[in-house]
């Protein structure tokens, strides 16, 4: 008799489907899957982990899956996605090899009938072997191996991020990067402080039953029970503020001082803005930023948040392209330097693998070569050095990327220090950002933890567990 699919299997093998066919992000559709609201909480959460996790790893379970078909390579995509959804859970999730298994085979029944019987013999091998060598990896890391092998086997991650994690990170950093990285990202808000104080979001939250567990002093907080944070309404009425801890602490870097002007570019949707203008109230006031995009559908939701936020009349979101920035001729907001240009710079997101899984397998090693013009590294160093021209003579420039690579971090900013656009500008230290400075002690030393010796910021918090966010502060001294 045909096992029945379950239905956390079933929907997350269709959401699997639509992000192969639509080349769509796993997270986004995840949100807006209507299959999703027919779930319970147990069920949706169980296909939230199995989406990212199979998205995440899915160069390494088609190794093992290819590994046991004799010679053919070729599957059917809708046969490929339920292999890959029943390998990930037997060898990573230590799903029961006797229930992956027939799930696995009852989702290939639906795709074609006919291929039954190979994911019947695949799937068993792959619960014998490939997550036996799995959990042998797994032991020899808990015991302090960081052989590229094992880690890259553990987190279902390509050897080449794993040896980068290691260049910047050390080899404890890439063992505990390894360890969680096919684990759920936290999930943190802080406190729109022009809708409610910290205070009043935390009970706001308890209200909600979604189990806050406060983080910092300036009001940052863990959720224990996060699934029903889109429903709380606290999102859309701009009380709570969806951010990583690692986001919050670099604008607390680059805020500005109440009533300064801040330029930041690469706005996005807004969220940076919110933090940076929560961080400038602690202060005692607001600051008034100019934020740009090249996106003009990210502009407008920017605009609309800014305005549920009540903070429209304080920060202006324009479309432009930051390779501009130097150019004379631009909008009347730029007539004037700024107090502080914040560099939120385009990446490859190696910090955030857990948020968004498309990177680990999408994204080539070449693609962080800064000898090749076409290179992340090199498009972060223009943007730099055209933003640099619009900062004041004493004012600051921070340069920021969710990566932890050291070509897209050190040494964009090493190199933009060596040219001629660095000229009359230095390192700073982030500890004397005002928005730093203005913090408590126990969260001045939450900084300062992930400060090193050169003065770069790099949030590689093992006890804490947040994203991998860089930051670096300059100030311009003539």
């Amino acid at each position: 008799m045909a096992a029945s699919i379950s239905p956390a299997r079933r929907v997350a093998w269709e959401i699997l489907g639509e992000v192969r066919q639509r080349q769509a992000f796993a997270r986004d559709l995840l949100r807006e899957a209507p299959q999703m609201d027919g779930l319970s909480g147990r069920d949706r959460a169980l296909c939230m982990r199995l989406v990212m996790g199979v998205t995440q790893s899915c160069g390494t379970l088609d190794r093992a899956i290819e590994s046991h078909l004799s010679g053919r390579k070729h599957l059917e995509p809708r046969v490929r996605d339920a292999l890959r959804l029943e390998a990930f859970e037997v060898m990573y999730l230590s799903t029961p090899a006797g229930i992956a298994v027939s799930q696995g085979v009852e989702l290939v029944r639906i795709a074609n009938r006919r291929a039954s019987g190979l994911a019947n013999a695949v799937l068993r091998r792959v619960a014998g072997e490939d997550a036996a060598a799995v959990d042998a990896a797994r032991r020899r890391v808990e015991q302090g191996s960081t052989a590229q092998a094992d880690l890259a086997l553990v987190s279902g991650l390509p050897g080449w991020i794993i040896a980068e994690a290691a260049a910047a990170l050390g080899e404890a950093g890439a063992r505990w990067l390894a360890m969680g990285a096919l684990e759920p990202a936290p999930v943190y808000v802080a406190a729109n402080r022009l809708r409610a104080t910290p205070e009043e979001l935390e009970g706001a939250l308890e209200s909600a039953g979604l189990d806050p567990r406060r983080v910092t002093d300036f009001g940052t907080f863990q959720l224990g029970r996060p699934a029903e944070l889109a429903r709380s309404g606290l999102v859309d009425a701009a009380v709570a503020v969806p951010s990583d801890l690692a986001a919050q602490l670099v604008a607390r870097i680059a805020a500005c001082r109440p009533g300064e002007r801040l330029l930041e570019v690469g706005q996005g949707r807004g969220t940076k803005s919110l933090l940076l203008e929560g961080a400038t109230g602690s202060m005692g006031g607001l600051g008034r930023i100019v934020g740009v995009d090249n996106v003009p559908r990210k502009r407008e939701i920017a605009r609309a948040r800014m305005r549920r936020a009540r903070l429209d009349r304080v920060v202006t979101c324009l479309t432009l392209d930051a390779l501009r920035l130097a150019d004379p001729s631009l909008p009347a907001e730029f007539a004037h330097p700024f107090d502080v240009v914040f560099v939120d710079a385009p990446c490859s997101g190696l910090g955030t693998l857990r948020r968004h899984p498309e990177t680990s397998w999408s994204l080539d090693a070449r693609s962080l070569d800064p000898g090749s013009r076409e290179s992340l590294p090199a498009l972060q160093l223009q943007i730099l050095r055209a933003a640099s021209a619009r900062v004041r003579v004493g004012g600051a420039l921070v340069y920021s990327t969710c990566s932890f690579a050291r070509a897209e971090n050190q040494g964009v900013v090493e190199a933009f220090l060596r040219g001629g656009e660095g000229v009359g500008f230095s390192l700073a230290s982030p500890m004397l950002a005002p928005g730093v400075k203005s913090l408590s002690a126990d969260d001045r030393s939450l900084v300062e933890d992930c400060v090193d010796e050169d003065g770069f910021f790099t949030s590689a918090l093992p006890g804490v567990g947040c994203d991998v966010h860089f930051c670096a502060r300059m100030v311009r001294t003539v």
